[in-house]
This record gives structure tokens, sequence and C-alpha cells, in this order.
């Protein structure tokens, strides 16, 4: 049985609705034509529609599938100019569609959720990853061998819109957020965490956690706690874009979600030619091939998962939504039952995959 939210819980929630809250739900981004530019059969020798992606994080193996379809030309055989714009630990994706910065975003499932359950006419287009990937984790030097040690410590995660299932597992273990543990903004590095500046520190299964030990530090001298074992493992990385923009753009809506899932089977695919693309776009001395290979491997396996085929990338499994839905209930994530009808756009999806 979940237990119900605590004040302190909604006090954090607030902080990030407030930035959401402030936009305006009335624009409408509109694609505008590109200058012609090469690409295949739809778009060679016409101009191309410009259609603008905003990522969730910096540029990375994570959204391989994105730099695939726009190196191998993809969106150009839809006739599509993708601008593929970098995200980071200040941007709130939801923000970005919502205000027609972006016309296709890159956010999490739990972060979509809340947005629409405060008014934001936001959909999916198509699910990219089919399972959690967050872990929390401490030195063995910080004697946090079990969740509830973790009172009184220094916990780090990403704001914006990504803080979500790290709260529902302080929550699920009887900490309060607000009073129980000191939450930390977590940067672009895990500088924090080497430096003992925090305790616990968050970290994906295909980035951060990799760059701990590839720092050095052995997995037997770190205590991993398993979000998706917890039990409140949301969903991640899924395609938004804004309500009306769907309605009054549905044919692009579909040739950009299916050029991105193409890229996406590409990527997995021709992981090494696909790894070369993405250096291209990273910023110097941020990471290294090394890195992004492993990115691109783990990654992999929650995009298309053991007995998924091509087609099944993206695809909207009921049982995940629902679970993922419930948590966010449960935990006070929103405050009504998500209507998943209406926040998934399957009809897209259906129809880039025909």
């Amino acid at each position: 049985m979940y237990r119900s939210l605590k004040p302190g819980f909604l006090v954090l929630m607030l902080l990030v609705v407030a930035m959401l809250g402030a936009c305006s739900t009335d624009s409408k981004p509109a694609a505008t034509p590109a200058a012609a530019g090469a690409g295949g059969a739809e778009g060679e020798g016409q101009s191309l529609t410009k259609v603008k992606i905003q990522l969730k994080w910096v540029p990375q193996a994570q959204f391989a599938g994105i730099y695939a379809a726009k190196e191998q030309g993809f969106f150009a055989d839809e006739g599509i100019d993708a601008e593929i714009i970098p995200g980071g630990p200040d941007i709130v994706i939801e923000q970005q569609v919502v205000n027609g910065a972006a016309d296709v975003g890159v956010t999490g499932v739990d972060s979509l959720l809340v947005s629409r359950d405060n008014g934001l006419p936001l959909v999916s287009l198509a699910q990219i990853s089919q399972k959690s990937s967050y872990r929390l984790i401490a030195k063995k030097s910080a004697g946090i061998t079990d969740p509830t040690q973790m009172k009184g410590k220094k916990v780090s995660t990403w704001f914006g819109s990504q803080q979500f299932q790290v709260l529902a597992f302080m929550e699920k273990n009887g900490l309060d957020p607000k009073k129980d543990i000191e939450l930390v903004k977590q940067g672009f590095t895990m500088d924090q965490f080497f430096n003992d500046q925090v305790d616990v520190a968050t970290a994906t299964i295909y980035n951060e956690f990799h760059v701990v030990l590839e720092s050095g530090v052995k997995e037997s001298d770190l205590d991993v706690f398993n979000i998706e074992d917890a039990g409140v493992g949301m969903l991640e990385d899924t395609l938004i874009a804004k309500k009306d923009w769907v309605d009054g753009n549905r044919d692009l809506a579909v040739k950009v979600t299916r050029a991105i899932l193409k890229g996406w089977n590409y990527a997995i695919d021709n992981q090494e030619e696909t790894v070369d693309a993405v250096m291209k776009n990273v910023t110097e001395g941020s990471t290294t091939r090394e890195h992004q290979v492993t990115m691109l491997e783990e990654i992999a396996k929650l995009i298309r998962p053991e007995g998924f085929t091509e087609q099944q990338v993206g695809s909207f499994v009921d049982e995940s939504f629902t679970r993922t839905a419930d948590i966010a209930l449960s935990y006070g994530l929103i405050k009504k039952a998500a209507n998943l009808d209406e926040a998934l756009e399957k009809s897209i999806y259906e129809d880039a995959v025909k």
C-alpha cells in the first residue's frame, strides 16, 4: 500500500509546477520551411520543414537515435530539417515545448503526467525507454546500507523535471524529502559525489554509474539502490508535443516520430558508427568515446529490451504506463488519476510504424 504524500514533498512539486504553470498554453509553434537540402526521396530537391527537437540533457548517446536519424538522412527522407536542441539541469522540457521553443521534446513520463495534471496540453507521441534507469549510489564509507539510513544525509539529484523518481523513493522508505534529507541540486558531473560533498547521488545505469566506475571506484565499494527494484521506477524518455501542434501538424508529427524510431533501430544495430555521430555533437572534453560506447550499449537495453522487435521500439506498453501513473498518483505527484487515453497519442506511433 502506497502512503500519501507529505507536505514537504508538495512544496518541492510546487517549485517545478510554478515554472511550468507560468508558461502560456496558447502558443502554437508552427513548422516553418527551411532551405532546401540534400536528403532522401521526399527531402531531395524541395524545401524541408523545420522541426525543433528539445533533448532532456546534453548531447550524448542517450539520444543516439535522434542523432542517427539526422546523420543517416532519415529526417530529410521525411522532408524534415531537424534542429536538435541540447538540454541540461536547468532546462524544463515541457516549458520549452509549451512556449514553442521546441516542437517535440524528450522528457520523462512522470514529468509529462505532472505537467498534464497542472493543465499543460502535452501528449506523448512514442515511448522511447521501457523501464527506469535510475540508481541511488553511496560510497561504502558513508555507511548507508539501507534507505532509511539516508535520513539526515545530503542526497543529490537533478531538478527541473527529473527528480520525481528520487522523491518517490524517499517517500516509499518513510523519508520526508523536505525534512529528513538535505536535497542537493546535482550538476552535469559527479564531482559532488567524488569530493564527498554529498552522501548519496543519483545515477542512471547508462551514464553516471559508469562515470563512477570509470574513475577507478569499484562496484564493490558502492552501495547501490535500484529505483525499479524499490517499486517506484517510472517510465522515462518519451517523445512529447503540444496537443494543438499535433492536431494541426498530424502528418508532420508522424514523420518526426517515424524518423526517430528508425534512427533508434539504426543506432542499436550500428552502435560503433552511431557513437561517431554522437561524438560530433558532444562538448569537447566533456566525455570520452569509450564512455559513449558503454552508454549506447546500456540505453539500447532499455529501448529495445529482450523480446522487443524493431517495430515495437517506441510502443506504449499499457501495463508500464498504468504502473507509472499509479505511482505518480499514490505519491502525490499528480492530484487526480491520469487519463492515459488522452495523454498518449497512440495513433501517431501506430501510423509511424506502418
